[in-house]
């Protein structure tokens, strides 16, 4: 059995559907997906790569008391053929490049949850069948499968014209143009500039293939066999000159346009992609990339995992980051130190902040002894303690 019959093993009754599912605006839902282009070009697969680097970091766990088998899965193993770290990386890759991402569930043969997939077809469409919406896909080796709607998970960015579906990158065609043409245009002013060492003009006009003897003979008698260092010529020619080659750079400023433009889509900067950015810059970047991501990759696994009655008891797949690897040590330490000891955080706890292996006996939670509740400020002891006679209190007796 090979993977795609691993991933679809079931197929829709009756063959597969072929209607159209009826959307509001009236667009056909189909999403093609192009292959090229974006994830090619060196500064947009960086702004891609990176992304797909820190939400590979994301931890997926599950809240509530459903399903407790599937936390290794979602923690360690989505599938048999990814871990969680390439699973997120390649779900997040889809997403970025393709503004879609589809996962599709993996069941036993009981037709229980086992796992998740996420898979990169040539064309999505949403059809319906028996009054049910189903994704179908068709992937570019030819095979087709379709999967109920409801048990899919579909995680879209720039969803605007299309019910289901988001947008393509088609305003960042222009600049991907731009940066293609920048490259070719670098490549052949090289080639040029290498292939072209000397201009010679001839003093009397010659024949065409003459003219090609005489520069194979030129080329050597003075440049391929000449040791000495002395470039001769008769007076054939009038003029014999050396062209310096220069190193063919592109406008730094239509550079930085570029790069502009590239990072305002993708929504990153030079640091980011650097790995130079600093704690402040670092949560920017969380905070409006990252994060919307893990949140959208949440909610889509915890529909595909758990009945609606059990995500309404509190069952739910949660996607975290501990932010405070990138944080510095002055503020690992401030956290540590203020929350430790107010009950918030264990012993272990504060450890992993400073990626410290856990101790045993170190998941209790301790705070300080003269706190006390709002509530029962009223029955402290307020009054001030006189002090005892003798008892260091500083009154001295007997002569001084």
């Amino acid at each position: 059995m090979g993977l795609f019959d691993k991933l679809f093993p079931h197929r829709p009754p009756g063959g597969s559907p072929r209607a159209y599912f009826k959307t509001l605006t009236a667009y056909q839902p189909v999403y093609t997906t192009y292959r090229g282009g974006l994830y090619e070009m060196a500064l947009t697969r960086a702004a891609v790569a990176a992304f797909a680097r820190h939400c590979s970091k994301l931890h997926l766990g599950i809240a509530g008391d459903f399903r407790p088998e599937l936390r290794p899965v979602l923690g360690q193993q989505p599938n048999p053929w990814m871990d969680a770290s390439k699973f997120l990386a390649r779900a997040a890759t889809i997403y970025m490049v393709q503004n879609n991402a589809f996962i599709v569930p993996l069941e036993d043969a009981a037709g229980r949850l086992t796992g998740y997939y996420p898979v990169l077809p040539q064309q999505t469409s949403v059809r319906e069948y028996g009054g049910q919406a189903y994704l179908q896909y068709e992937f570019w080796g030819g095979q087709q499968a379709a999967v109920e709607l409801s048990r899919a998970g579909l995680l879209t960015q720039h969803q605007y014209e299309d019910d289901f579906f988001g947008s393509d990158n088609r305003p960042l065609a222009p600049t991907l143009q731009v940066m293609h043409t920048q490259d070719e245009g670098i490549v052949n002013g090289i080639k040029n500039a290498t292939t072209i060492r000397f201009l010679a003009r001839l003093s009397a006009n010659l024949k065409p293939k003459d003219i090609t003897a005489e520069r194979r003979r030129f080329a050597e008698d003075n440049l391929a066999g000449n040791d000495t260092g002395v470039m001769m010529f008769d007076s054939k020619y009038a003029d014999v000159k050396q062209i310096e080659s220069a190193a063919l750079v592109v406008n730094p400023k239509q550079q930085e346009l570029i790069r502009g433009n590239v990072f305002e889509y993708f929504g990153t900067n030079e640091k980011i992609l650097t790995n130079t950015y600093t704690e402040d810059e670092w949560n920017a970047y969380y905070e409006g990339c990252i994060e919307p991501f893990a949140i959208q990759l949440s909610l889509v696994l915890t529909a595909m995992t758990f009945t609606p009655e059990q995500i309404r008891a509190g069952a739910a797949v949660i996607a975290t980051a501990n932010r405070l690897q990138y944080a510095s040590n002055n503020t690992k330490l401030n956290i540590v130190t203020q929350l430790f000891d107010r009950g918030f955080l264990t012993h272990n706890q504060g450890l992993e902040i400073f990626n410290m292996s856990p101790v045993s006996d170190g998941d209790r939670r301790f705070i300080r002894k003269e706190y006390a509740e709002v509530s029962d400020v009223s029955k402290l002891n307020t009054e001030p303690v006189e002090p005892k006679e003798g008892k260091g209190n500083g009154d001295h007796t007997g002569d001084s």
